[in-house]
């Protein structure tokens, strides 16, 4: 048995309650990041950064969960990048060069499509890293996260995690969508069947990086509304418990609410 075995796929919300439960939670965090800024609360002093990391099957729903992850919040107030392959450039420097500049700094919040787990996933499975460099790369990165949180950065990590099937069911239906048909290509097609590799590259990668400070939480994405609703609480957690272990106390919403 491994970490993705005690995922529970059956897990779902419908549109009603996975709606009410996001407006909700996404309220919590609007106010939760003005008050890390420090705009509201707190005499104008800053939280500690926040930094979310978005892994996940092809069609798992990341793009989705990131949408509703910031849809509340003002565009200044928090920085969403993409990773996509490294450029020739980049593949001159130290694979976890890349990742550094976009970081959020203290009272910040950054969101990261994809990241430097590539190394240990794609560039592993499609053989792009030579073996002892991904190798090595577990240790770098948990050195990495480790370096960031003793900064007093909060890391919050996601997989979403659906079935084959229910990716095939994802991948059919966007190709039968002229609107969304460019988000499907053959190496999408390509990677499903690796995807016992990549299953075996992922057991390995919980296994080496879960840590405290930066722990993996695997979200459970057959349900999109259910997948969503859990990105929220569990930033929204995250946050709460980095202000608080920073002697903030988190604004309560209590009167807002009853109006």
């Amino acid at each position: 048995m491994g970490w993705l075995d005690d995922v529970d796929l059956t897990r779902s919300l419908d549109k009603e309650d996975g709606e009410r439960l996001l407006r909700h939670q996404q309220n919590r965090l609007l106010a939760l990041r003005l008050q890390l800024g420090g705009l509201i609360g707190g005499g104008g002093r800053v939280g500690p950064p926040l930094l979310v990391v978005f892994e996940g099957w092809d069609a798992a729903g990341k793009g989705g969960a990131i949408r509703r992850l910031v849809a509340p919040l003002d565009p200044r107030h928090v920085r969403v990048k993409q990773f996509a392959a490294p450029t020739p450039d980049e593949k001159r420097h130290h694979f976890l060069q890349r990742f550094w500049q976009p970081l959020p700094g203290w009272g910040g919040m950054a969101v990261y499509d994809r990241s430097y787990y590539g190394r240990v996933l794609v560039e592993r499975v499609e053989r792009f890293a030579e073996k002892h460099e991904w190798r090595r790369a577990y240790d770098e990165i948990v050195d990495f996260e480790h370096s960031l949180h003793e900064e007093g950065m909060t890391i919050v990590k996601f997989w979403l995690h659906i079935s084959s099937e229910q990716q095939r069911n994802r991948f059919e239906k966007r190709a039968r969508d002229p609107l969304k048909q460019w988000k499907l290509t053959d190496e999408d097609w390509r990677n499903r069947e690796q995807r016992p590799q990549y299953e075996a590259a992922l057991e390995d990668m919980f296994e080496r990086t879960d840590r405290p400070e930066a722990p993996w939480t695997i979200v459970s994405a057959e349900s999109k509304p259910y997948a969503r609703v859990q990105v929220l609480e569990t930033v929204n957690a995250a946050i709460e418990a980095a202000m608080r272990a920073h002697s903030i106390e988190p604004i309560s919403l209590a009167a807002r609410e009853g109006k």
